[in-house]
């Protein structure tokens, strides 16, 4: 693989983990096995059966969670500690053992990038949540999983134009931070409100008594 093929796939990868961890680790071994694309050495190991295995049952797990309004936000707090050091040890082994400080610097930008992928996934989400209706979540979560497939595909058959998607969403997500703290700020509240069972309740002024 040439540098760019190899950027595209290390902060490809770690991009779409950020988001889907179990869809990025089973599509890529499923295809990898069906020699669909050529995987690295150090990502051969994606295509032995038991981890497409365990991948798959976990998107299946996930594919159901991930639809539930809040019991989405808890399985995002929970793969805060999954998907970032993932996507690092993914976007690590994309680039081999050709160089330690490149290995290093491949685990620092792939934490980089899945961490910006999966937080702002998170933010949105618990802000969708706030809508009393559902349709809004499964469409968010629909998207999401076309996103990742679609991030793959791109890799392996446009890396340039993945490459300049992953760089591109660093900025903006930069640009975002501070409106990503409201919003994330406001689902917690929605949240522990509903935790707590509080209703907010938006009552209209009655008219004045007549003279």
């Amino acid at each position: 693989m040439g540098v760019l093929e190899t950027l595209s796939l290390a902060l490809g990868t770690a991009w779409t983990s950020g988001i889907n961890l179990y869809a990025t680790v089973a599509t890529l071994g499923l295809a990898g096995r069906l020699r669909m694309i050529q995987l690295p050495p150090n990502l051969q190991i994606l295509t032995d059966p038991l981890v497409i295995g365990v991948a798959c049952a976990m998107y299946v797990i996930e594919f159901f969670a991930d639809k539930v309004p809040y019991v989405d936000s808890g399985w995002d707090v929970l793969h805060t500690f999954i998907r970032i050091p993932a996507g690092a040890i993914l976007a690590a082994r994309s680039v081999g053992d050709l160089n330690p400080a490149l290995e290093l610097a491949a685990v620092l930008a792939g934490g980089t990038v899945a961490l910006a992928a999966h937080g702002t996934k998170a933010t949105l989400r618990l802000a969708i949540n706030t809508s009393p209706e559902p349709f809004t979540n499964w469409v968010a979560s629909i998207g999401e999983d076309l996103a990742v497939f679609a991030g793959i595909w791109l890799v392996f058959n446009h890396p340039l134009i993945m490459f300049g998607w992953v760089i591109g969403f660093m900025a903006l997500a930069i640009w975002l931070i501070p409106k990503l703290y409201r919003t994330a700020k406001r689902g917690f509240l929605a949240l522990r409100a509903r935790l707590r069972g509080e209703k907010q309740e938006i009552t209209a002024a009655k008219p004045a008594p007549p003279v």
